[in-house]
């Protein structure tokens, strides 16, 4: 049991993470802006935010969304200027809210000063700054590797006749973090940010940072011939020590955090990523994303899945940091399908859905961390052609469905199912042209429902997704036990119900979500004593949940 006035603040507040090219265009040009964040400051302050992920702005080419980095130490023009990002951080700080920045350190673009360098020659001052690897005997790739992205992990360079790895697409070579000047040069980085202002860290595709010792091939999976990457280079012996050297240059001694994505890690390993022998705040793992889609890369292949796994998968997460550590609850970020779509096995209102699962994400133990759009209940988006995906991983995936002997309507069906481009569309702000998101021509469709599914729409509606998760943010501030609490799992073996208490001291409180389009029957014993302070569905009968319906008692 933890004191709320022991926490920090990051450990008390609801962080936001932004995705900068789809919230709101100042400029008219189709893309968001820095500006357009700062413009919608109130908003997010109204959600109860205290933490502003923005993922990168930082100067790039744009083949992943700025996730394929130039230059770190400057904003990429078609977000604005770094006094725009100066003027968001302090206004941030006058609403409470405090900027994280999306580090992208495994990789950078290959349109990166460091690689231009480093893919001259074989003999520059930066050499060895990426992996690069002679090709075998016969001309070939060194080994048998599939990107993330799909094809081939190695791309030839005909400059220094070798081949460079890259875990992701090919204009993202892979950083060689076992020279020591990267790692300075990756900590002079978050140095200069961490001196500008920002109150922390949101750390990218950190568990493929350090390579195998040999590097061999892996067996196959697929048609392709490829083996995962992730299989041979994810999570490698002495990885951590890195990291500690990390948090050692930047972390210690500073009032900000640090969270990790970090794929592949499993609760039981929870304890050596963070807590006080860790190396991060807190850990973005995805046991529980993956139920609904098995090996999140490989979108084609159906998987089957019970309420009861998601329950395990979160149950395991909590208890690995009860006593260690700190979790960062989520059910969307800009890399997953919505959750509405992605968390439930039966039809009903997407409405109903975002509400449960907001009842489950700001009531658990944990930061709660939301995606745009979250808090409005949207569903995946309409896709009438794989022409309309922006997105580099969604355009792979649909070439390898095809190689699996999918047609291209079942190829399109599971882009359209699984694509990252459904959390991209466009905020919806209100019923005017394209959403209110930009004056401009979108750089992705407009969600076909925004005329009904908007802020504007919602702030007027007391049902609303929107005003339930204010409601919440509230329910947060007044019941101190839904922040500081320990957490124990209720109803562990029912298919329908997700269950869980919270309890402070004398203060107790239950959440209670059925996950199902039935009715739901639970013993009234779980909530004895208590009585209902959040009803997504107005007044609610103890021992019953109607479908879709979730009541936290307090």
């Amino acid at each position: 049991m933890s004191d709320v006035c022991n926490l920090a603040w990051w450990q008390k507040t609801i962080a936001y993470e932004v995705y900068p090219k789809s919230f709101l265009d100042t400029a008219g040009q189709g893309t968001g802006t820095i500006a357009g964040i700062t413009a919608r400051l109130d908003y997010l302050h109204s959600l109860g935010v205290g933490a502003l992920w923005i993922t990168p702005c930082y100067k790039s080419p744009m083949v992943d969304n700025g996730y394929d980095v130039q230059d770190y130490y400057a904003i990429d023009p078609s977000f604005g200027t770094m006094a725009n990002m100066d003027e968001l951080i302090e206004r941030g700080r006058e609403h409470g809210i405090r900027v994280v920045m999306d580090l992208v350190f495994n990789h950078t673009s290959n349109r990166c000063d460091w690689f231009v360098e480093s893919s001259s020659s074989r003999n520059n001052d930066k050499a060895d700054w990426y992996i690069w690897r002679d090709a075998r005997e016969d001309g070939s790739a060194p080994t048998n590797w599939r990107s993330i992205f799909g094809g081939s992990a190695w791309e030839w360079c005909e400059e220094r006749g070798q081949y460079y790895l890259h875990t992701f697409a090919k204009q993202q070579p892979d950083l060689n973090w076992e020279c020591p000047e990267v790692r300075k040069a990756l900590f002079d980085i978050a140095n200069w940010w961490a001196n500008k202002g920002v109150g922390g860290f949101r750390i990218d595709a950190i568990t493929y940072i350090k390579k195998p010792p040999a590097f061999e091939d892996g067996p196959i999976d697929g048609e392709d011939g490829l083996s995962p990457i992730h299989d041979a280079t994810a999570n490698q012996a002495g990885i951590l020590d890195y990291l500690h050297e990390f948090k050692a240059s930047v972390r210690d001694g500073r009032d900000i955090f640090m969270v990790g994505e970090a794929n592949g890690v499993d609760a039981k390993d929870l304890d050596q990523w963070v807590g006080d022998e860790g190396v991060f705040d807190m850990l973005f793992e995805f046991s529980h994303m993956h139920v609904p889609v098995g090996k999140a890369e490989i979108w084609c292949r159906p998987v089957t899945w019970k309420l009861t796994d998601l329950k395990r998968a979160l149950g395991a997460s909590q208890r690995a940091t009860a006593t260690n550590g700190w979790y960062p609850a989520f059910f969307e970020n800009h890399d997953q399908p919505r959750s509405t779509v992605n968390f439930f096995r039966c039809d009903g209102p997407l409405a109903k859905k975002a509400k449960v699962l907001a009842a489950v994400l700001l009531s658990t133990r944990g930061t709660p961390f939301v995606y745009q759009g979250e808090e409005l209940g949207y569903g995946n988006a309409t896709w009438r052609s794989i022409d309309e995906f922006d997105d580099v991983q969604t355009r792979a995936q649909y070439e390898f469905a095809l190689s699996e002997g999918l047609d291209e309507q079942a190829a399109l069906a599971a882009c359209a199912r699984f694509s990252r481009d459904n959390a991209r569309t466009p905020m919806q702000w209100d019923a005017t042209r394209n959403a209110g998101a930009t004056d401009g021509n979108p750089w992705l469709p407009v969600h076909d429902d925004y005329p009904t599914c908007n802020v504007a729409v919602q702030e007027g509606d007391p049902d609303s997704p929107l005003l339930w998760y204010r409601l919440l943010a509230a329910l947060r501030t007044s019941h101190t036990e839904l922040v500081a609490g320990d957490w124990r799992e209720l109803l562990a073996d029912d298919e329908r119900i997700l269950a869980f208490e919270r309890t402070l001291g004398d203060r107790r409180s239950v959440t209670l979500a059925n996950f199902s389009d039935e009715e739901a029957p639970y013993d009234t014993a779980v909530v004895a004593g208590l009585a209902p302070v959040a009803e997504s569905q107005g007044p609610t009968t103890a021992g019953t949940l109607r479908p879709l319906e979730a009541v936290i008692w307090g």
